[in-house]
């Protein structure tokens, strides 16, 4: 790990400016032209921070709706499905607040999630947003399965174009599984087309991998002329990315910025995790700065660096977006100090035993119906807030032991538990943090049995 000295240097070098000019140049991409005036900070309602996509011109707002995270309830038939009036009304009020960047998936919600966004945001002029979808042909990739995915997105979506258009979540197998998902059944030809005739506008992809996986898919920029990148982009991934499976996001960043490529970045909060963080990091963000959220220090990271076009959340409820949408309404861009708090500050997190989990469900459903997300969301709830059992010798040990039963009890049904897993591994491909799954549920279910059997 580099240290706190290289941490300053190398921001700085990369936004091209010095610490006081910092905030002038990241509402402006690649830090060219930077106009004080394009920065909003606590003054007066605010405004919407708008970045301008260097490729076309568009003006993307630096908050982009994530559209995976959204609320579900039970419908007449007892099936999970999308709390339509809670989307709409969300929607409108990030719409009616400047947030004008949309960004789902035909696989998000149980494959509901295109429906949902189609359904609230038709309501509104076409051009009063940005529309972002992928081609998420993980199963079957067949060139007329793909083509039928394209259009029924097209269908739900109530569009006749895409303004950013995604490969989904390319990168675990390299070149190769890139060759059998886009190039072999044709679907790379058939995209560049479709962008020639305007029906996607921008053409890009997301990435989850290694560093030679990234080099690679970067690589055909040459053949394929990428619009823009989707990459995970946090303060704690900025360089304790789980390698070597995953990438650290400063390299992505530095060799995106090279190429000049409009970034979007998703899991700024690491799926909330960085909203969550254990209770002395939170008190830690307060001390530093008690009028804002926990949550503002990761979304300022990212939106400080000028490459980046619009930073994702997946905001559940008005609350988080309000919070969310006062952050980039009176944007503060960091400091160089702040930016060294927070590499202490992602070292310190990273010492924590939680698991790497951001609730994308992507390892849904399990085969065995276990709620493989909800149990480590659970145990890292508990370690977060020191709520933990680790001997008997510890002050308040049956205090502890019992509220994590009963609290584990009440969060994951008894069915749906971590003794369930049989280590199958199907969930393991589908994991973009590349967690072990099965040892992570073998780790957390002796634990559980530990505390049962009061053998700590």
């Amino acid at each position: 790990m580099k240290n706190n000295d290289m941490d300053r240097r190398e921001f700085l070098r990369r936004v091209g400016i010095g610490a006081a000019g910092i905030g002038a140049a990241a509402c402006t991409p690649g830090g060219k032209n930077a106009s004080p005036a394009a920065v909003n900070v606590d003054e007066g309602p605010g405004e919407m921070v708008l970045r301008t996509n260097n490729r076309n011109g568009d003006k993307v707002s630096l908050l982009g709706y994530g559209c995976m995270r959204w609320r579900m309830k039970k419908g007449p038939d007892g099936k999970d499905i999308v709390d339509q009036e809670n989307v709409n009304e969300l929607v409108d009020h990030a719409l009616a607040n400047g947030v004008n960047y949309y960004d789902t998936s035909p696989v998000y919600l149980q494959g509901q999630s295109e429906t949902a966004a189609g359904i609230a945001l038709s309501r509104h002029p076409r051009n009063s947003y940005y529309l972002a979808t992928k081609l998420s042909n993980f199963g079957v990739n067949t060139r007329e399965a793909s083509i039928k995915m394209y259009h029924d997105s097209m269908e739900q979506l109530r569009t006749d174009y895409f303004d950013y258009y995604l490969l989904h979540s390319i990168g675990r197998g390299g070149r190769q599984a890139f060759k059998e998902r886009y190039e072999d059944n044709g679907m790379m030809d058939y995209m560049l087309k479709e962008r020639e005739a305007g029906r996607i506008r921008n053409l890009g992809f997301s990435f989850h991998g290694a560093k030679d996986e990234f080099d690679e898919l970067l690589a055909l920029d040459d053949l394929y002329h990428w619009d823009f990148v989707q990459i995970e982009m946090n303060y704690l991934d900025w360089r304790y990315a789980k390698e070597p499976r995953n990438t650290q996001a400063e390299y992505l960043y530095e060799e995106l910025d090279k190429k000049e490529l409009p970034i979007v970045i998703m899991e700024p909060l690491l799926g909330g995790r960085l909203a969550r963080v254990p209770d002395n990091i939170a008190a830690r963000l307060k001390e530093r700065d008690p009028d804002h959220s926990v949550a503002s220090w990761a979304f300022r990271f990212v939106g400080s660096y000028p490459r980046v076009l619009t930073a994702l959340s997946g905001m559940t409820n008005m609350d988080v977006l309000n919070d969310n949408l006062n952050t980039f309404r009176h944007f503060r861009p960091l400091t160089e100090n702040d930016i060294d708090f927070l590499m202490k500050t992602a070292d310190m997190i990273d010492h924590y035993p939680t698991v790497p989990c951001n609730d994308c469900k992507y390892c849904m459903p399990c085969p065995y119906g276990l709620d493989i997300p909800g149990v480590f969301l659970h145990y890292n709830a508990m370690v977060n807030t020191g709520q933990i059992a680790t001997s008997k010798e510890q002050k308040d040990y049956r205090k502890l032991r019992r509220e994590y039963l009963i609290s584990y009890d009440r969060a994951v049904e008894s069915l749906r538990q971590a003794d369930h897993c049989t280590t199958c591994g199907q969930c393991l491909p589908t994991c973009p943090q590349s967690i072990d799954i099965p040892k992570e549920l073998r780790r957390i279910d002796s634990y559980v049995e530990s505390l049962r059997q009061d053998r700590l």
